[in-house]
């Protein structure tokens, strides 16, 4: 014989009964034990009409009319007009009941447990009734059995606790004498030995079909419900969820008191004893396999996590002191006064010098606690032999769940190195000596983005999910974005990464989508309907999406973003930039940046701060860290420059080389940058930083070309104005070069200690004379590059490579 179990629903009530009846249907020829919940959610409207009647609002009535109504449509609708007459008589009898009861507690105007329990009632009755009924007319051989009369319960109403040796009398003797293929029973009541009508509270209609299950030994037990399974993870709070096929009962247990609401831990239990199989089955989709609980005898090494739960809403209580030290019986009084304030401890940990016990429990029950553990303690407190009791709220639990945890080495580790890469910080731990559950307290504002990190660490296979939020859509953030978009299907199907924008914004303009920024539409979706950027508000919302493998890229010239870094790196989120500003600043800003990134372990990569695109920064990283000692670097750092000076022949004026670099892109917004030296002089800065070398800008011996007039110069404009005006000065400085058979070349150097910049002239020998167009190149003279530098030679200038630059630093992050 078989149990199965029809949960409530959110589609019609007629609509469940014919979903219902039609599976049934379907079943192979047996017999069947069919426990119903109520339907249609109708168990609210029950204790809403039941409270309104203790609050002396008469509108309770209409309630009582508005359930009236929907079930006389109901049975109009399912059964002929024939049919009709006796199924009316007995709904009116029972809301007739009803409203007795409700008249009674409108006259004492209180309402109690046991006439809760009465009231809602009424929903398992009806439902399973009218369920037995259709299943007749069906030309099934139905019958329906009051659980009233089977399952016997103490008089603690509201979650009434079962007499298992007189229920199992009752129900084993009752299916011995009946022989019908079909007993229909409601679920979630039972009843006293003096008639008195109870509930077996939470999950209470799944524990009484396991508790029917257990006394006539059924070979299956099948809950039906809305979802296909018990699932890795809540899929609301992680898409990437998935029904887990096959699990134990521990396994089951474990999950479902941390917050998995598919099944709760009280049906599990008869089964259990039984050891019969639990399939838990989609009622919308009857074909998906669902979950089968069972003692699982093949086990999988390879995968040691079965599901991650978790709850919310949780409190820490910590008792300590130096007097608990050694002194038996502090564990003891401090359960004892929680247990009889009916307190339920979800999670306990103990330090081993005994000087500390930490509970965790809801929210809800701390001012109990408080009062209960103060009182208990009162004479240690005033004592000082124990400390006052510490509580920390805004809290919640997460717990990593499975059997074959203890048989895998490192999985605990894989847990919190995962949690502590994405800057989750782990408040408190508990681990079972089965081994089969590892939990952690963590930040309730970080419980979303800790399953989901968990989930993808434990049970997602490629692709990784980064989330990108971008500040600077110019030229360069333009052509990240296309590049992104035309390289997404690339990295998903061969680094399996999945890129998402979630946040964007220029100087105006900032814009978010928490599943992602179509890349064909970006410019319309922040022109349209983004809001006013402001920085505070631009972080304000990154931390409120808290989302994993996140990282923020800076592509402005910003001195107000680079100074946001600080909060970015401490927040654990890694940090991508082309903005030089940040490690050109004062040097201990710049050393604190590198130390949060490593403390906090999120990246830091500024590859485009030297030579766009080139591994120059890397490069030198590599070399230092691989033992060899940087002797001298002589670079043209400045594409714009070179490009300036390559193409400063003829009869070009210096002034139209400019404005062609300009419009180019090839130069900073305000090209006073690049032609003062100063972008050069962060280049080789930050290189010089990178050596090791504490240094700061002012440091830097300047070579100065330009006239101070025009260095001077107030505006863009007038710059220009300036540079038409010394147009023979800049002739001058080219025509000595090509006397001598030599070109200018903008030079960096870092030697000795010492950094230096300047325009100078190279002859045809030097690896710089056949530096065409905007390309930059780096010489590293080493230790084992003694004889020939190592070169680092291409593009050092242009919107398109900044951003392929910025792209790689991306990537590199990823891993």
């Amino acid at each position: 014989m078989q149990v199965l179990k029809f949960g409530g629903s959110s589609v019609a009530y007629s609509d469940s009964i014919k979903r219902i009846c039609s599976l049934l249907k379907k079943k192979p020829k047996g017999r069947y034990a069919i426990v119903v919940s109520a339907l249609g959610n109708i168990t609210d409207k029950l204790i809403q009409c039941g409270k309104l009647a203790s609050e002396r609002k008469n509108i309770y009535k209409n309630i009582l009319e508005e359930i009236e109504i929907r079930h006389l449509n109901i049975i109009r609708e399912l059964f002929p007009i024939t049919d009709q007459s006796y199924l009316i008589s007995w709904i009116k009898k029972n809301i007739n009941d009803l409203e007795s009861l409700c008249d009674g507690i409108f006259q004492v105007e209180e309402i109690s447990k046991r006439s809760l329990d009465k009231i809602m009632s009424f929903g398992e009755l009806s439902s399973s009734f009218l369920i037995a009924e259709k299943l007749k007319k069906s030309g099934l051989d139905a019958i329906c059995k009051d659980s009233r009369d089977l399952i016997i319960t103490d008089s603690q109403f509201g979650c009434a606790q079962v007499d298992f040796i007189t229920s199992n009398h009752y129900i084993v003797q009752f299916f011995r004498e009946k022989t019908s293929e079909y007993i229909v029973l409601p679920g979630f009541i039972g009843g006293t030995l003096e008639n008195e009508t109870t509930t077996l509270g939470r999950g209470g209609s799944d524990y009484t079909a396991s508790i029917l299950a257990a006394a006539i030994s059924a070979s299956l037990l099948e809950i039906w419900t809305d979802v296909s399974g018990m699932m890795t993870a809540n899929p609301k709070i992680v898409n990437q969820a998935f029904p887990i096929k096959e699990i134990s009962y521990e396994e089951a247990m474990e999950l479902s008191h941390f917050g998995a609401k598919v099944i709760y831990p009280p049906t599990i239990q008869p089964a259990m004893k039984k050891h019969i199989p639990i399939q838990i089955k989609n009622t919308f989709s009857p074909l998906d396999p669902g979950t089968l609980i069972y003692i699982r005898k093949k086990t999988n090494i390879s995968q040691p996590v079965t599901g991650i739960s978790g709850i919310q809403n949780l409190a820490l209580l910590t008792l300590e002191g130096s007097g608990m030290v050694g002194v038996p019986g502090y564990s003891k009084r401090l359960f004892e006064a929680l247990s009889h304030e009916k307190i339920n401890v979800i999670f306990i940990t103990q330090s081993s010098s005994e000087h500390s016990i930490t509970t965790g429990i809801h929210e809800m029950d701390i001012i109990k606690a408080k009062t209960v553990i103060d009182s208990e303690f009162a004479q240690e407190i005033h004592k000082k032999c124990i400390d006052p009791l510490k509580i920390e709220k805004d809290l919640c639990i997460i717990a990593v769940v499975g059997d074959n945890m203890k048989n895998l080495h490192g999985t605990s580790g894989k847990m919190f190195s995962s949690l502590g890469r994405n800057s989750i910080n782990v408040r408190a731990i508990a681990q079972g000596s089965t081994e089969k559950n590892i939990s952690a307290v963590i930040q309730k504002t970080d419980f979303k983005k800790a399953l989901n990190t968990l989930h993808e660490a434990f049970f997602e296979r490629p692709p990784k999910q980064i989330n990108l939020f971008i500040c600077g859509v110019g030229k360069v953030g333009s052509k990240l974005l296309e590049q992104i978009n035309q390289q997404k299907n690339y990295l998903l199907e061969k680094l399996k990464l999945q890129v998402r924008i979630i946040g964007l914004a220029n100087s105006k303009k900032m814009y978010f989508h928490d599943k992602g920024i179509n890349l064909c539409k970006w410019k319309d979706h922040l022109n349209e309907n983004g809001h006013k950027m402001n920085i505070l508000y631009f972080m304000e919302k990154v931390w409120k999406f808290n989302l994993r493998n996140s990282l923020f890229v800076d592509n402005t010239a910003s001195e107000e973003m680079a100074m946001t870094y600080e909060k970015f790196l401490k927040n654990g989120m890694g940090v991508i930039t082309c903005n030089k500003i940040a490690c050109s600043s004062d040097y201990n800003h710049y050393k604190k940046l590198k130390t949060l990134s490593r403390h906090f372990k999120s990246p830091f990569l500024f590859e485009t701060n030297v030579g766009a695109s080139l591994p120059v920064i890397s490069t030198l990283n590599d070399l230092i860290n691989s033992g060899d000692k940087i002797k001298k670097i002589e670079a043209v750092l400045s594409g714009s420059l070179n490009f300036i000076f390559n193409h400063f022949i003829g009869k070009k004026s210096f002034l139209e080389v400019v404005k062609e670099a300009q419009s180019k892109g090839y130069t900073e917004p305000d090209p006073r940058i690049d032609l003062i030296g100063l972008d050069v002089m962060r280049k080789i800065l930050i290189l010089a930083r990178e050596c090791g070398e504490t240094i700061e800008l002012i440091d830097i011996q300047q070579k100065k070309f330009l006239p101070k007039s025009c260095s001077n110069a107030i505006s863009i404009e007038k710059f220009y104005q300036e540079l038409h005006s010394h147009r023979d000065y800049f002739l001058n400085i080219r025509k000595k070069a090509e006397e001598k058979e030599k070109r200018l070349r903008f030079i960096a150097r870092y030697e000795n200690g010492i950094a230096s910049v300047g325009l100078e002239s190279v002859q045809k020998s030097h690896p710089f004379y056949q530096l065409e167009g905007k390309d930059n190149m780096v010489l590293y003279n080493t230790s084992r590059y003694a004889e020939q530098p190592l070169i680092i030679k291409g593009a050092g200038a242009g919107a398109e490579v900044t951003a392929s630059g910025v792209f790689s630093d991306i990537i590199k992050a990823t891993k």
